[in-house]
């Protein structure tokens, strides 16, 4: 089989062509422009490549309801002319072939569980910490939607002690996103992420952020992976400092050997790596083709 994968980004578009083994053969990317100057590039790729299927996975907050009348639309993202934008429907015109259709995170974790980190798992948590926060959410062999689908970037959190920043989140201010997001880092510390060096007390406060989610999901949904990825998580010191945060957050309540001894290979980075993103609406694709 052909299957077209799209990974929509906020910052840029990828768009490949894989099997059903998860083996991406072809691909190109294209920085985010208006919605139909980005899609004409996206309709243009895949114009004579003959797929079967194709997946999406995308930037949001997205319409993922089938029943509802804005389904495949994007709907309150502040992105210049993507809000209220019907993302699904402009290829489906283009297109008479299956479309899976998620947001970038739900992808990212999909893709993981098939391929990845978590694979011959049924549940998984993902979370890209990089321009913005979200949270993929893969529990019982399936994605997790609901009124609209898992918005884990926006939790609220416990303010670091000897931390005055207000955060960047245009709607709450200190939630995750608004505290631990790239944004976040560069504007607190006056320099982006990638020149501060490992050992600045940025990464400390970073973790405890992180950490402090980690937990609360570890509680709330008790995900058999936890999987970090994104810009912000290249800085690998992180990882051994987030699981210790995690690991105090919970004091013990969760007793079970994977997050008491185990916790270096239950709290990880991707196993698809930056290919997490694609190799999941490869995998949405796919499911769309009944595969």
């Amino acid at each position: 089989m052909r299957i077209g994968a799209i990974e929509a980004g906020g910052t840029k578009f990828v768009c490949g062509i894989g099997n059903e083994n998860g083996v991406i053969e072809d691909r190109v990317s294209f920085p985010t422009e208006l919605p139909e100057t980005t899609l004409r590039h996206v309709i243009d790729y895949f114009q004579n490549k003959q797929v079967d299927a194709i997946g999406i996975g995308t930037f949001g907050p997205i319409d993922i309801d089938p029943s509802s009348p804005t389904y495949g639309h994007v709907t309150t993202t502040p992105k210049p002319g993507w809000g209220g934008y019907d993302f699904l429907g402009t290829l489906q015109r283009a297109f008479n072939v299956p479309f899976g259709w998620d947001t970038d995170v739900n992808a990212a974790a999909f893709g993981e569980a098939k391929w990845g980190a978590a694979q011959g798992l049924d549940s998984c948590v993902y979370y890209t910490i990089g321009t913005g926060v979200g949270v993929g959410v893969y529990a019982e062999g399936k994605l997790v939607h609901g009124l609209l689908h898992p918005e884990g970037g926006h939790v609220l959190t416990r303010r670091h002690p000897e931390d005055a920043f207000a955060g960047i989140c245009p709607y709450h201010g200190d939630c995750l996103e608004g505290m631990a997001a790239g944004p976040a880092i560069e504007k607190r510390w006056g320099v982006r992420g990638g020149e501060l060096s490992p050992d600045h007390p940025a990464w400390a406060m970073e973790a405890f952020y992180i950490g402090q989610a980690v937990a609360g999901i570890i509680v709330l949904l008790s995900p058999k992976k936890v999987i970090l990825g994104g810009g912000v998580m290249h800085q690998e010191q992180l990882f051994p400092m987030i699981r210790a945060e995690v690991q105090r957050n919970l004091n013990g309540y969760v007793a079970h050997g994977t997050v008491l001894s185990g916790i270096d290979s239950y709290i990880v980075p991707p196993g698809l790596g930056d290919n997490a993103g694609l190799s999941g609406a490869l995998a949405l694709g796919l499911a769309a083709a009944g595969r």
